[in-house]
């Protein structure tokens, strides 16, 4: 009776395994033909699937190449400026004679002036740097300009008492626009580049196009001295040139008061926010 019962456990463990090998073929065909249906599906998708990656690819090449040209234009720009270190020492002590110096002194200054003194004063400033604009319009061509200039001069030199009433601007039918123009604007309208920047001792923020032209204009303006024109300027020293030059910022800085602050307040770094802000201004001066 046992060796029955080995025999029949022998006879059902050799059944169990061809039952499992009988199995394994259909297990098998499955998988072949998941796996061929599988291979079909990346083979019918692979164009597709190529032409994606290489446009994804092309793309990214493309947006690179514009990233590092664009990257390395401002890198150039803004690695091009040699005196950095002066500038931002000069920048500093402008900085700091704006805000206790100047300011506080214009404060006190518009608390004894009433303002339509101190814009007459501006207007007349304004007014006699006319022979200034005047000449640049016409280097450059602008002979509209030009004659608005020469316009507003008479009839603010006139009827506006010497350029203290803007009478052009604020009581005609048809205002005549003014045209600021000066000599770096015109270098700069000629294709002469900025060359590197520099600050200037309490004027602030220039470049080396801007300090030729400052010195072309000085001959054309009446109210800087010259060597040589004293017959044709108001001040016949270089003292008194200081002098006019300094009532006319603490004036002009009584008209803005506070504007200098809340343009500070959004500057991470002092001399590069001015920096910028000068250089795209006079970018944006030039192509008008």
């Amino acid at each position: 009776m046992k060796f029955f019962y080995i025999f029949l456990a022998i006879i059902l463990f050799t059944f169990q395994g061809c039952t499992t090998k009988e199995a394994n073929p259909e297990i098998n065909q499955q998988q072949i033909k998941t796996d061929t249906m599988t291979s079909n599906t990346l083979t019918i998708n692979t164009p597709d699937d190529q032409k994606k990656e290489n446009q994804t690819e092309e793309f990214e090449e493309e947006f690179n190449a514009e990233f590092e040209e664009e990257f390395s234009e401002q890198e150039t720009k803004t690695t091009s400026d040699p005196l950095s270190g002066y500038n931002r020492w000069m920048t500093s002590f402008n900085d700091t004679f704006i805000l206790y110096a100047l300011n506080p002194i214009s404060e006190a200054y518009a608390t004894i002036i009433p303002q339509p003194l101190r814009l007459g004063l501006s207007n007349a400033v304004d007014n006699i740097q006319f022979p200034i604009r005047f000449a640049n319009n016409l280097l450059q061509g602008k002979f509209q300009n030009s004659s608005d200039e020469l316009g507003r001069f008479m009839i603010n030199s006139t009827v506006g008492l010497a350029g203290l009433i803007d009478v052009a601007t604020d009581h005609m039918t048809t205002p005549i626009p003014a045209h600021d123009e000066d000599f770096g604007q015109t270098l700069g309208y000629y294709g002469v580049g900025s060359g590197f920047h520099v600050v200037l001792p309490f004027i602030g923020p220039s470049n080396i196009r801007d300090i030729v032209g400052i010195t072309v204009d000085a001959y054309l303006y009446p109210l800087v001295h010259t060597k040589g024109l004293e017959n044709y300027k108001i001040p016949k020293n270089l003292g008194q040139t200081i002098g006019i030059y300094s009532v006319h910022m603490i004036n002009k800085t009584s008209l803005h008061l506070g504007e200098y602050e809340n343009l500070r307040e959004d500057a991470v770094d002092l001399y590069p926010f001015f920096r910028d802000i000068y250089e795209q201004k006079r970018n944006s001066d030039i192509a008008e």
